[in-house]
C-alpha cells in the first residue's frame, strides 16, 4: 500500500480526519458537509486505494494499515493531531487508528458504524461482492439503495426520483470497491473498544437496513464515556437527514473544543 492516500485539505484549526466507507469516497460519503466542517476546522480527506485519486490496492485491504495510513496522510499534510470523523467502515478504520496512535487522535464520530459485521452485514457484503463479480452495475445500485436507504426517505421518491438515483449510483462505483466489501468481513474492533479514552460520539441511524442501530449502539456501550444520539435515516444519512447529521457533529465538535 502506498505510503499516504490521495486527499484533500480544506479550511483552518484544529484538525478533522475523515475515514469514508466501503464502496465510497471523501466526496461521495462526505462531500454534502465537508464545506460547513472547514469553517472551524482544519479537514483532511484521504480515499482509500481504489477511490479518488488513490490507486487501486494489489492485495487485500488490512485495517491496520488502513488506519495506519489514514494517520500519516493526515500528519504528512501538517495536521498532527485530530478529531476523526468515520462512516460504515470508516467507523473501524477510526477506532483501530485511535487505538495505534493515541497521542494523534483526540476524539472520534462514529457514524452508521459497527465493531464487528452480524450476519446480516456479512450476507449483505456477500451479495454485494457478488453482484460486482456480474458487472451488472444497475443491478448493484438497486441492491445499494435497497439495503442504503430508510424506507421512508425510499417510499418518498418518485418514479422518476428514484431510477435517476439508481443511475446516479451506478455511475459511482470505485475501483476498489471489492476490497473495500472485504475489508467488512474482516473488521473486529471488539477488544479496542474499552481502551478508547478520547471524547467519543456515536451517531445510529435508526433506519438502516446495512448497519443496524444496534451496533451503534453496541459500539457506544463498549467505549468508555461515549455519547450516543440516534438520527432517523437509512445508512444514507448525508442523502437523508444532512442538517441533523451536521448539527451532531458540529455540537459535539464545540464541546470538545
Amino acid at each position: 500500500m502506498a505510503e499516504h492516500f490521495a486527499h484533500l485539505v480544506r479550511g483552518s484549526g484544529p484538525g478533522l480526519l475523515l475515514a469514508h466507507g466501503g464502496g465510497g469516497s471523501i466526496d461521495g460519503n462526505f462531500g454534502m458537509i465537508i464545506d460547513e466542517l472547514a469553517r472551524t476546522h482544519t479537514v483532511v480527506g484521504p480515499d482509500y486505494p481504489g477511490s479518488g485519486g488513490t490507486p487501486r490496492s494489489g492485495t487485500p485491504l488490512d485495517l491496520d494499515t488502513v488506519a495506519d495510513t489514514l494517520v500519516r496522510t493526515a500528519v504528512d499534510a501538517g495536521v498532527e493531531r485530530f478529531t476523526i470523523l468515520g462512516y460504515s467502515v470508516g467507523t473501524g478504520v477510526a477506532v483501530r487508528a485511535a487505538t495505534r496512535h493515541p497521542d494523534r487522535v483526540t476524539g472520534l464520530i462514529l457514524t452508521s458504524g459497527f465493531s464487528h459485521p452480524t450476519n446480516k452485514l456479512r450476507l449483505a457484503a456477500d451479495v454485494w461482492l457478488a453482484l460486482l463479480a456480474q458487472d451488472d452495475r444497475r443491478l448493484l445500485a438497486k441492491y445499494l439503495t435497497l439495503m442504503g436507504s430508510g424506507e421512508q426517505a425510499l417510499n418518498a421518491l418518485s418514479e422518476a426520483e428514484l431510477d435517476a438515483s439508481i443511475d446516479a449510483l451506478a455511475a459511482f462505483v470505485p475501483e476498489g470497491t471489492p476490497e473495500h466489501v472485504e475489508l467488512v468481513a474482516s473488521i473486529d474492533t471488539r477488544a479496542d473498544l474499552a481502551g478508547i479514552s478520547v471524547p467519543t460520539l456515536v451517531i445510529a441511524t435508526s433506519a438502516d437496513a446495512l448497519a443496524s442501530p444496534a451496533l451503534s449502539r453496541e459500539l457506544a456501550a463498549g467505549i468508555p464515556g461515549a455519547q450516543l444520539t440516534e438520527i432517523d435515516a437509512g445508512h444514507n444519512i448525508g442523502g437523508e437527514a444532512r442538517e441533523q447529521w451536521l448539527h451532531s457533529i458540529q455540537k459535539f465538535l464545540s464541546e470538545i473544543g
